[in-house]
């Protein structure tokens, strides 16, 4: 069984991104907006300012109060477009309840929609037109080819149907030329599909749901979620995956860790985006 590690993935892409930026003498800078102080959100934007300053990227940090109403938040959106010093503008999601995510999404412009989250980027890809890619499933292709696994021709299955992760990730396959299956909390006899995957990418946010007896032996299995657990009563683990790994493990010729796999790859994405972003400018 082989490990595939995004740790070390993601480090050569950080390293890729910090050559470029020195070799092309180019500046390049990424907005990230957070508002409130989800402890998630707040880590994983601190990730991203460390990623920043390692590849050399100048990151504009926004803290915004939970209160902030949509008109302020999509007035700083509107500015940060007009700055052409700015490649890069992410906006963390989850926002707060009163703010409605589709339109903040939308009012980023297309050429600095690092995330790949609008329309406008979803449709590029949907066609193959340039555009972002979001960051998550651009950087399970990474992990996929970086470890030499064939994805051409391969059955493929994509359990989970969400905007950011399922429905582009089924996409990002078809163009590497997979034979593409989605499976969602709809489909009848789930493991009808999964058990005739050779590669199997799981993005269902259920803590440790998918065990051996959906798994072909062989198979490549991608694990895209990641659970809190109360170390006390897990024998000292602080995180999960949507994947039974211990039991997966023993059946699958290559497969993700969480934390570990799919997690580092995601934010190396979004600095190779911001990159993009200032290239094409």
């Amino acid at each position: 069984m082989k490990l595939i590690d995004g740790k070390i993935i993601s480090q050569q892409i950080k390293d890729e991104v910090r050559d470029k930026i020195k070799a092309e003498n180019i500046d390049v800078c990424l907005a990230v907006i957070l508002v409130g102080a989800d402890p998630a959100s707040t880590v994983y934007v601190n990730n991203k300012k460390k990623a920043c300053d390692y590849c050399g990227i100048k990151s504009l940090n926004y803290e915004l109060p939970e209160n902030t109403s949509e008109e302020e938040l999509l007035a700083l959106i509107d500015k940060l477009n007009k700055d052409d010093s700015v490649n890069g503008i992410l906006c963390q999601l989850p926002l707060p309840a009163h703010i409605n995510e589709d339109k903040v999404i939308d009012a980023i412009a297309p050429e600095k929609d690092v995330d790949g989250f609008s329309k406008l980027s979803v449709g590029a890809l949907s066609i193959g037109a340039p555009g972002f890619v979001s960051c998550t499933p651009a950087g399970i292709i990474q992990l996929l080819k970086r470890s030499d696994i064939e994805i051409a021709g391969k059955n493929c299955v994509v359990m989970g149907r969400s905007n950011i992760v399922g429905k582009p990730m089924a996409m990002l396959l078809l163009r590497e030329n997979g034979t593409v299956t989605v499976t969602h909390s709809k489909t009848k006899d789930v493991k009808a599909f999964t058990k005739n995957a050779d590669i199997l990418i799981v993005a269902i946010g259920k803590p440790e749901m998918i065990d051996a007896s959906y798994v072909k032996d062989g198979a490549v299995v991608i694990d895209v979620g990641i659970h809190r657990l109360d170390p006390e009563k897990n024998n000292g683990r602080k995180l999960c995956g949507d994947v039974k790994f211990d039991e997966v493990s023993k059946v699958a010729a290559a497969i993700t860790p969480v934390p570990g796999g799919v997690g580092p790859m995601t934010i190396a994405m979004l600095m190779q985006n911001t990159l993009e972003g200032a290239l094409r400018k």
